[in-house]
């Protein structure tokens, strides 16, 4: 089973749940995030923080065609949730098949040129040199693995890596939503090592058990919080779903240490917030596409549309991508019949993802975006522009135009690789170059004394609403 990732690598911030390379944020004072902070200097900023390589597993939307605050790190606390992969990939873009296990197969003449008898004397001989002189103990699977993952970075291609097993898993948390845990956000300061809960997830173990927002987490099953990186931290309150974790934690709001026993569960992490705004306009804000967002997206439109939305903001902001099939799921809710999206690999071959028309939007739309709205969030934003169907405000994308996909290996890695460009439904290749939008506008929080973000005082949300009234 193939994935094809469909995120930009907008922020890098290592050692978030196992090095997961890419998590939400949340809703900070004055609108700044929480947990990874996507612009720096003074001013708020909204959205949520987006970044790391994730991708989309085919087959769940429409489809045609042939062929990853200071000193914190964000956590999620919970153990994921990992389908059987296996090693037979589906090759989607040239229809082919090809089964790889046991070292390899297929384009052997190019395996054999990269490791040839020459290679490896040298890799021999750089690891003698290590053996003898390197002055600390090392660990042969560390240095097997840095080979593995030199050979990606010889593509000179930053969306090209290698991931360990354990890394594999901890990224799957970003593609689906879902995971085995209590459903609640970690952040953890670099200097006194002190675990906070930066959120707590609405329907979950957490919440149930009443674990509250800026709880901070003595110990974790007798172990203390501050003895470890909260990426560690994180894997002690993981396990199988009902079982449970004893949490022992400080209330800064009342002074209290209160301990809780938290049953384990299986989370799906919400990607959609939506409400409504000031003449029955709508406001849906899509942190990331994930595996439930079409589903969640759907949910909440029609809850808006039943109060009486006549109008409606998307926001894309600090979007950094996600699952393709679920982009093109929510643009299907929304556009008219044809094409959204198309993507072409080496050998020219075209796959396409159309609407098929059954439904779509018959009021007026505004899309916010900014320079981190990037990959599946240029997707939204492309097909949009070219139907000519809502106003794009904000301001240049972040221009991520090529696809990743994940491919499994057999002892349980992964590699990820760039197989295609993609391309909007009128033929314009982004990358590195953004979606420009209709409305340039920078953000601007009109309220810099105020401490808490407040949707009236964002004025890029406020410029939307003016483009709607008139």
């Amino acid at each position: 089973m193939r994935y094809v990732d469909m995120r930009a690598d907008v922020r890098r911030v290592k050692g978030v749940v196992g090095n997961m390379d890419e998590q939400r944020g949340t809703w900070g004072n004055t609108g700044m995030p929480s947990g990874i902070a996507m612009s720096a200097g003074a001013g708020a900023q909204p959205g949520t923080g987006m970044n790391g390589g994730m991708g989309t597993l085919h087959g769940e939307g429409k489809q045609n065609g042939g062929g990853f605050g200071r000193g914190l790190c964000l956590g999620i606390a919970g153990t994921l949730l990992v389908g059987a992969l296996g090693t037979f990939i589906v090759c989607r873009m040239t229809g082919s098949q090809i089964i790889i296990a046991g070292g390899g197969a297929g384009h052997a003449g190019s395996v054999d040129s990269v490791l040839d008898a020459e290679a490896v004397a040298k890799v021999n001989e750089l690891a003698a040199y290590i053996d003898l002189y390197y002055y600390d103990d090392t660990d042969e699977e560390d240095l097997k693995n840095g080979l593995y993952a030199g050979l990606l970075e010889g593509l000179s291609d930053k969306y090209s890596v290698y991931y360990t097993a354990d890394e594999y898993a901890d990224t799957q948390v970003s593609m689906t939503g879902q995971y085995y845990g209590i459903g609640a956000g970690l952040a953890q300061d670099k200097e006194t090592m002190v675990v906070t809960v930066s959120k707590v997830y609405e329907g979950t173990p957490s919440e149930a058990a009443g674990l509250r927002a800026e709880d901070i987490i003595l110990s974790v099953d007798d172990t203390e919080a501050t003895s470890m990186e909260v990426t560690e931290l994180v894997k002690l309150i993981r396990g199988e779903a009902g079982t449970t974790v004893h949490l022992e934690i400080y209330r800064p709001s009342t002074g209290e240490e209160l301990s809780f026993d938290v049953e384990r569960a299986d989370v799906t992490l919400p990607s959609v917030v939506s409400e409504m705004l000031t003449d029955q306009i709508g406001y849906i804000r899509i942190e990331s596409f994930e595996k439930e967002t079409a589903t969640q997206f759907e949910t909440a439109l029609a809850d808006l549309e039943g109060q009486g939305m006549t109008a409606l903001v998307v926001d894309l902001r600090y979007n950094g991508g996600g699952l393709v099939d679920a982009v093109v799921q929510i643009l299907d809710d929304i556009l008219p019949e044809g094409l959204i999206v198309y993507t072409e690999d080496k050998n020219g071959s075209r796959q396409e993802y159309k609407s098929s028309g059954d439904t779509h939007f018959d009021y007026p739309m505004a899309v916010l975006v900014n320079q981190d709205s990037a990959s599946a969030s240029e997707i939204f934003a492309g097909a949009i522009k070219d139907y000519h169907y809502g106003t794009l405000i904000g301001t240049t994308t972040y221009g991520k135009g090529i696809v990743q996909s994940v491919f499994p290996l057999s002892d349980g890695d992964a590699v990820k690789l760039t197989t295609a460009k993609y391309f909007t439904p009128n033929g314009n290749y982004i990358h590195g170059v953004g979606i420009e939008p209709d409305i340039e506008l920078e953000y601007e929080y009109l309220d810099p004394d105020g401490e808490e973000y407040e949707m009236q005082y964002d004025n890029q949300i406020q410029k939307a609403i003016e483009v709607l009234g008139e």
